[in-house]
């Protein structure tokens, strides 16, 4: 395991997510928080029909399906509306600079990279 840079604090939309790739996977940032400087990583697809939740809607500390309106806690993965529905988190940490980092495996991160972009490696 190891922490990946994906993004700057500054990139990340203050009312959605941005999507990500690391290694194989979609990955939903979100910045949260009162002063928006908190920031949760979440699988972006939605378990119900495949949604990118990056596209989704910020409620608290949760994001609704831009499709059918699940939710989705940003900490934990669970779902209110649908119990048995849950998307994969991940930590995250932000250095002093506002570079925005995800715990991501690091057999599975071989091929990381940012969708649109290259990615800033390991850490």
């Amino acid at each position: 395991m190891g922490y990946y840079k994906v993004a700057m604090v500054s990139d990340l939309p203050a009312t959605g997510g941005l999507q990500v790739r690391l290694g194989q996977d979609q990955i939903a940032i979100f910045r949260h928080g009162e002063d928006g400087t908190e920031c949760h990583a979440i699988n972006d697809l939605c378990p119900h029909r495949g949604a990118p939740l990056s596209e989704g809607y910020l409620e608290s500390d949760r994001v609704l399906c831009p499709w059918h309106c699940f939710d989705f806690n940003l900490c934990t993965g669970e779902s209110t509306i649908a119990p048995h529905l849950r998307v994969t988190t991940y930590p995250v940490r932000i250095d002093e600079n506002g570079t925005v980092e995800v715990l991501y495996p690091d057999d599975l991160a071989q091929s990381s990279a940012l969708i649109g972009g290259e990615a800033g490696g390991r850490e």
